[in-house]
């Protein structure tokens, strides 16, 4: 009688990441040959444990060293409490459990929420990384998706139609800490969509198919400008993560030899300890000229590579591309070629970044920002600040949102000169910018009008550096009106209910005589005058 191992096999599809076009990891996928073995591994929970352990074997007889991705259904995981012969074979492998995700896949009708959740527990408890599979076509609900706190979610091919519920997703996904990736990418079109959706990484035919053998080169199409997302305070180091080469720390030089002469892609290798925390990292080129050297194997091949390492570069998964370039900065200079690591919280390297990758991503933020930004004034225009009041609002903070402009401008150009009149608002941008703290954003929104986001404590030592200055424009003095909204959390849901309070205001500042500031909140009726007075009423008769 035949085995079901006798009429399976698994295929190898790449997990790319979209901005590095590296490959991310691997998907390992059942390909049965005759019957659906799937179908009875969703009954049967023995035979699906069986089954995610035969594709940690596939993989290692392929000795691919990419991060894996092993498919597990969630009755499985709820009626086993975990995967111990997993997490054995993984490490009868020489593989470490964060080198591999698990993949929870649909359904989830009628499974035990605590239990499942209490079996992803122990399998974080093992170090295995965990990714909520199928999401956007399966039934999971967002409640069960924020308890799971997934590293990862993969979102169906059908949400390719359906962007804005990608954006959202990208959203709960920053909230959770976790990455966005979309799968059954087939066109270029798709794979566009999904980068400028904010999906970090994707699988599809596009890329590659699923094959016997795993696929290091895939093809991923060039990006066209503006296809990325703008990032909220510089792009996140998880956006850049490539696998890591790792080794334990008493790896020999001749081990990290063999792994670096046969991988000829990996530029380092990380030695870490047995909770997976990197120790030493071995730069390839450095390396490889200490062994290369007159007696180096005879001298080095034997002993620990840690002597021919360095201390690790690490930093969290939550840091940006600009602290990543901070940590290269402030060490040695002969180093800024290496790899740094990237760490989760309990200081396990999940994998490294490449300086190369954040500079050239840095570079294309930075051409986005300055198509943005005012000619005159060098300020970042309306876009920019409405999307960072967006963010605000998210995140559940409260906020002062300000419009500032020049009385009678049309009359002060007529009157002094257009030259005048542009250096008039180039200086009244130099002082909001002087004015705003780190936490404030300015922008000019066209003409003379300006755009100012604060929190509402720094609002006061704000409005009192510009609007206590006496303004002049070739020789003519220059008055200001000033309309500020407060807005408390949830008290507005974007920043076009903030701008549309911010419109009255506006109006009722310009109503009054000389230097103005009126204040309002948003859902309250009423403003307060703090500067300016109102204008005598016209003679009657």
């Amino acid at each position: 009688m035949s085995s079901w191992t006798d009429r399976l096999r698994f295929a190898f599809q790449p997990v790319v990441n979209l901005t590095t076009g590296g490959v991310a990891g691997l998907e390992i996928l059942a390909r049965p040959e005759t019957g659906d073995i799937l179908a009875e591994a969703r009954r049967d929970p023995e035979l699906d444990r069986r089954l995610a352990v035969s594709a940690v074997r596939a993989a290692v007889s392929r000795e691919t060293l990419l991060p894996l991705y092993v498919n597990v259904f969630a009755g499985t995981l709820a009626d086993l409490g975990g995967l111990a012969p997993v997490h054995d074979a993984v490490r009868e492998a020489g593989r470490l459990p964060w080198e591999v995700t698990i993949d929870i896949g649909p359904p989830y009708t009628h499974v035990p929420r605590r239990a499942l959740l209490d079996a992803v527990a122990v399998l974080r408890g093992q170090g295995f990384r965990i990714c909520a599979d199928g999401v956007g076509d399966g039934e999971i609900p967002l409640r069960l998706l924020t308890d799971l706190a997934p590293d990862l979610v993969k979102l169906d091919a059908s949400l390719l139609a359906r962007p804005a519920a990608i954006r959202a997703m990208r959203t709960l996904c920053e909230e959770l800490g976790a990455l966005l990736s979309v799968e059954g990418v087939e066109t270029e079109g798709q794979c566009a969509t999904a980068l400028t959706a904010g999906a970090q990484l994707a699988q599809g035919e596009l890329f590659a198919p699923p094959a016997r053998l795993p696929a290091a080169d895939v093809y991923v199409p060039p990006r066209s400008p503006g296809a990325v997302a703008v990032p909220r305070s510089g792009p996140s180091v998880r956006e850049f993560v490539r696998p890591a080469a790792l080794l334990p720390a008493t790896a020999s030089a001749g081990q990290v030899r063999a792994l670096l002469t046969g991988s000829p892609d990996v530029s380092g290798v990380l030695l870490v300890d047995r909770a997976g925390v990197p120790v030493r990292s071995v730069h390839r080129s450095r390396f490889l000229l200490s062994m290369s050297g007159r007696y180096g194997h005879a001298l080095y091949a034997d002993r620990p590579a840690a002597r021919l390492g360095d201390p690790p570069r690490t930093v969290g998964v939550d840091a940006t591309a600009w602290e990543v370039l901070e940590v290269v900065a402030v060490g040695d200079r002969a180093r800024t070629s290496d790899d740094v690591a990237v760490v989760d919280g309990h200081g396990r390297c999940v994998g490294v970044v490449r300086l190369a990758d954040l500079v050239r991503a840095l570079a294309e933020t930075r051409v986005e920002e300055a198509a943005g930004l005012n000619p005159l004034t060098r300020l970042p225009g309306s876009d920019a600040i409405t999307g960072e009041v967006d963010r605000w609002i998210a995140d559940g903070r409260g906020f002062a949102l300000s419009w500032l402009d020049v009385d009678h401008f049309k009359q002060v150009n007529d009157g002094a000169g257009f030259a005048a009149g542009d250096e008039l608002i180039r200086a009244v941008g130099r002082a909001l910018q002087r004015a705003a703290s780190g936490s404030a954003g300015v922008g000019h929104i066209g003409g003379d009008d300006f755009l100012v986001l604060s929190v509402p404590e720094e609002l006061e030592p704000l409005v009192s550096s510009v609007l206590d200055v006496p303004w002049s424009a070739g020789g003519y003095p220059v008055t200001l009106s000033l309309a500020t909204v407060l807005c408390t959390p949830g008290s507005v849901t974007d920043h076009r209910q903030a701008a549309a309070c911010l419109a009255t205001l506006k109006k009722a500042a310009k109503a009054l005589h000389g230097t103005s500031w009126v204040l309002g909140r948003a859902g309250a009726a009423g403003h307060e005058i703090r500067r300016g007075t109102e204008r005598a009423p016209a003679p009657t008769g």
